[in-house]
Parts: structure tokens; C-alpha cells; sequence
């Protein structure tokens, strides 16, 4: 896979170096000279340019990439990447970094993201997630489908301690996705039985936001 990242710092990097381990084509492109650190990722293209500018973009032959990823830390220019990277190249897979959680509603199709990564946002789920043991927690929405992903953990008086998967109503446009026991991921079966401090995964249609309560009241009261 063709994968062109725009921003070439820490967080460009860092990408560029798990993808290239993984057997992808990376290209880094960035307007400062200082962020040219190419022995540090040595197996990638670099390419010195604006890529808020289309004939860099063109430069870069984002045209033939699959994925492009706006890593910058300026929110703007991801949002101007993102646009000229949809728009006018067409590319498939538009990644965009939110740097500002103030911004994370911009950051969707009509700017060109298909999937905005906000670090702030994730590690604000993993905190709540670590400390909330019976609440249901979202973890993220997948953007293409608007559907979401939550996260409870089993208290000890949780009404589902000791019940059958397959027993169990759940209510509307939710989804049992996994159970993680202790560090083990399960993938869960009718005939698996649920114990306290389970970690239940839970996939939510878009259009059953409104169940939310009712799923928290199955599951921890």
C-alpha cells in the first residue's frame, strides 16, 4: 500500500516507521527544512514541500497513493490537506490528526477526513475506561457508518454475572463484539458465560443512541 504522510515531525515519523515495518510504500512530506531528519526514517521518500499546495501534492504523486495521512500539528493545514487530498486527487483513505479536541467536529467528509484521530479524545477514553468500572464508556465512532464502540466493565453485582451470552436480550442495534478476560481477548460464543470484572466490547447502530441507557441499565444497574 502507497501511504503519503503530510508532516514529517515525532508523530509523522512515527507512523512512517510502523507502516514501512509493515511492508508499505511511505512517503514524508514537509515544509521545514529542520523536520527533514531523513536518517531517521531512511526507508521512506521525503519530499520538501508544502503539501497544503496541490503542485506539491502532485509532486508527491498522491494521486497513486492509497492512504493519506495529515499529521501535522496545525489543525488548519490538516484540514486543507485533507480537502485537496479528497477533492482533487481522489484519494480512497483520508487520515487526518486533530491536535485541538475544540476542532474534532470539522474534522469529517465534507473537509475530506474519512477518519479523524484525536489523541486527546482517545486517551480521555482509556482514563474513563481504567476508572469507570459498570459504566459504559465510548471508546470511538467508525466514521463511514456513524455506528459506535463502548466499553463496560462487569461490576460484582452486574445482573449478567453467571448468565449465558445467548440468554441474554440485548437491546436494540447493540452488538456483543468481544469479552477481554484478564489480558485474554474472547471471541464471544452463545454458550459463553459472563463473570465479574469482564470487559465487554459493544458495537451501537448510529440510530440507537437512545438504547445507551437501557444497555448500562442491563448490564450494571
Amino acid at each position: 500500500m502507497r501511504v503519503i504522510i503530510a508532516g514529517a515531525g515525532s508523530v509523522g515519523r512515527s507512523i512512517a516507521r510502523e507502516l514501512l515495518a509493515h511492508g508499505h510504500e511511505v512517503t514524508l512530506i514537509d515544509k521545514l527544512p529542520g523536520a527533514m531528519k531523513i536518517a531517521s526514517v531512511a526507508e521512506a521518500d521525503w519530499l520538501l514541500a508544502d503539501a497544503c499546495e496541490p503542485g506539491s501534492l502532485a509532486e508527491a504523486e498522491v494521486a497513486e497513493a492509497e492512504v493519506v495521512v495529515a499529521a501535522t500539528g496545525d489543525d488548519k493545514a490538516n484540514l486543507v490537506i485533507s480537502l485537496i487530498a479528497k477533492t482533487e486527487f481522489a484519494v480512497p483513505r483520508v487520515v487526518a490528526r486533530v491536535n485541538n479536541p475544540k476542532n474534532e467536529w470539522m474534522f469529517d467528509r465534507s473537509w475530506g477526513v474519512d477518519v479523524p484521530v484525536s489523541t486527546p479524545r482517545i486517551m480521555t477514553s482509556l482514563v474513563e475506561e481504567a476508572v469507570s468500572v459498570g459504566d459504559l464508556v465510548k471508546i470511538f465512532t467508525f466514521h463511514q457508518s456513524g455506528a459506535s464502540m463502548h466499553e463496560i466493565t462487569l461490576p460484582e453485582d452486574s445482573p449478567v454475572i453467571g448468565r449465558r451470552v445467548g440468554s441474554i436480550e440485548w437491546p436494540g442495534g447493540s452488538v456483543l463484539a468481544a469479552i477481554i478476560r484478564g489480558d485474554r481477548p474472547i471471541a464471544p460464543s452463545p454458550d459463553d458465560t459472563l463473570e465479574a470484572g469482564d470487559e465487554l466490547l459493544l458495537l451501537v447502530d448510529a440510530t440507537a443512541e437512545e438504547h445507551l441507557p437501557e444497555i448500562q441499565r442491563t448490564l450494571a444497574p
